[in-house]
């Protein structure tokens, strides 16, 4: 053996010791930055950093901002770690008038809201309180505190089968029609328990059934362009379609057939034919 490549144990001592030395120093300092960091978290979750600092909501109009977060649970004392985004779109959902919700954390602490409503179709009236009427279906049990203005009234409905088939067929119309709606009575006869007698926005009174409602009703544009606005009068949409003025000295109360679109003639006859068989 060469002599020269032997080394003595003298001579490997100090490196061993130094090496010692490097590794005993790397895991301190992996020990202090841990604990550092340790130290840090815990200040971080314990302060308002780690918190909800601002909540916004979007879409919201018939349900108030305020409403909505307290439905939420989320405050400025909750820690962002621990929020449940479909927990919390649970808890909002169970507001009747909320139709979807979508809850969204923004990094680093801020919560976004962003909510759809069911839409009001009507308002059922009862004695001197207003009830809203969702379009799916359901009266809320949250009264009015004035009088609605932007969808029609209800008078007369007992809240039975009448009702629910007046709010499917509010449902079916343009909004420009519904709007147009000031109150809907519900007037039944001998020969139809479904008649109803609707005063419109502008003036006009109209005849009319809920078996055929939506179908007759969204031609209400077209009819009142063939008005005189200075005469007014009814509109009878139970069978075909005529104006008849209300009698004045003016008048002399003849009824003016009303011509509808192109394809209503088509549709009147299946809709009589509809009622015929029913």
């Amino acid at each position: 053996m060469d002599k020269s490549k032997v080394v003595s144990i003298e001579d490997r001592i100090p490196k061993i010791k130094k090496e010692r030395r490097r590794k005993a120093n790397r895991k301190m300092i992996f020990i202090i930055t841990m604990f550092f960091l340790l130290i840090g978290c815990i200040i971080y979750f314990q302060s308002p950093l780690s918190h909800v600092q601002t909540i916004e909501v979007n879409g919201n109009d018939l349900v108030t901002e305020k409403e909505i977060i307290a439905q939420s649970g989320l405050s400025s004392k909750v820690n962002i770690w621990t929020i449940d985004e479909t927990e919390i779109e649970k808890k909002i959902k169970e507001i009747d008038q909320i139709e979807n919700v979508s809850v969204t954390i923004k990094w680093p602490n801020n919560i976004t809201i962003d909510i759809s409503e069911w839409r009001r179709v009507a308002y059922y009236k009862n004695d001197l309180e207003f009830f809203p009427i969702l379009e799916n279906g359901e009266m809320l049990n949250k009264k009015e505190e004035s009088i609605p203005v932007h969808a029609p009234i209800l008078f007369e409905f007992d809240g039975g089968q009448a009702l629910e088939m007046m709010v499917r067929e509010l449902i079916k119309l343009p909004q420009e029609v519904v709007r147009s709606i000031s109150e809907i009575y519900l007037t039944p006869t001998d020969t139809d328990s479904y008649s109803l007698t609707v005063y419109m926005n502008d003036g006009f009174e109209v005849k009319a059934t809920i078996r055929t409602f939506s179908k007759k009703m969204v031609h209400y544009p077209s009819i009142v362009s063939q008005l005189d606005p200075s005469i007014k009068g009814y509109v009878d949409l139970t069978v075909g379609a005529y104006f008849r003025p209300y009698e004045t000295d003016e008048t002399e109360g003849e009824d003016q057939e009303l011509i509808l679109n192109e394809n209503e003639a088509s549709q009147e006859g299946n809709d009589e034919e509809d009622e015929s068989e029913g």
